[in-house]
């Protein structure tokens, strides 16, 4: 499939489900009231998708995957802020599992976009 639009891109489409995810899990319960919290999962959930569209109109490959990298670190700090959530008892396990291992693909999506833009096909 020829890739037109950062809409066409999988990572940014499992980006979003994660998104949709993350704000799912902030907007009930004791997490809603973790305003620093809930606003840094919700941040970082954003930023994946983001970095991916704005990367996408980057004039360079390399430009993109550098943006690419900060979409994957933005999923890294989703996963690390969801292990505080469950600490706290915010979030139960099934959640944390449930976006720990979404972030887990998206991440994966985007290391191997990282790897193809490369040229390590």
């Amino acid at each position: 499939m020829k890739i037109e639009r950062f809409e066409d891109i999988k990572a940014w489409q499992e980006g979003r489900i994660l998104t949709k995810m993350v704000f799912g899990i902030t907007s009930v319960g004791n997490l809603i009231k973790s305003y620093r919290l809930r606003d840094q999962m919700e941040g970082a959930s954003i930023s994946v998708m983001s970095n991916i569209a704005e990367g996408f109109d980057s004039q360079s490959d390399a430009e993109f995957i550098r943006f690419l990298i900060y979409s994957r670190r933005s999923a890294s700090e989703v996963q690390s802020h969801s292990y505080v959530a469950l600490d706290q008892e915010y979030i139960s396990k099934e959640q944390f599992n449930e976006v720990y291992e979404k972030a887990v693909v998206v991440k994966k999506l985007i290391s191997g976009f990282i790897r193809y833009l490369k040229g390590d096909k």
